[in-house]
């Protein structure tokens, strides 16, 4: 078993449930956790034999400029899902959506939410 990371990838959506969330839009950030059977692709050297990230980061980029949503939750379990739907290699996926500069005083470094699968 391996682990691919994905860390800090930076989005801009229009999520979140105050009315300025989805007019104005904010920054997210975005990082992954993907775990499988890595043996293949560690003897063959094939990119069919793994999965591809660029692949999974077009699925979160489709994701997070989708329809808005009210919830850090909501958001991460929709990326979970298609990480899920689209890549049946993977065992299992840990997703952690952050806003960095969420609209509220006195948080510094952001608020997140952290999914995990299985």
């Amino acid at each position: 078993m391996g682990v691919l990371r994905i860390s800090r990838l930076r989005l801009y959506g229009y999520h979140g449930l105050l009315p300025e969330e989805r007019e104005e839009g904010q920054p997210f950030e975005v990082d992954l956790e993907l775990s499988w059977d890595m043996s293949e692709a560690v003897r063959s050297d094939r990119p069919e034999d793994t999965v591809d990230y660029r692949e999974v980061i077009k699925k979160v980029e489709d994701v997070m400029t989708g329809p808005p949503v009210g919830l850090l939750e909501h958001l991460a379990g929709r990326i979970l899902e298609e990480i899920r739907k689209g890549f049946p290699r993977i065992e299992s996926i840990v997703v952690r959506v952050r806003k960095p500069e969420p609209p509220v005083p006195g948080i510094l470094g952001g608020v997140e939410v952290e999914l995990r699968w299985p």
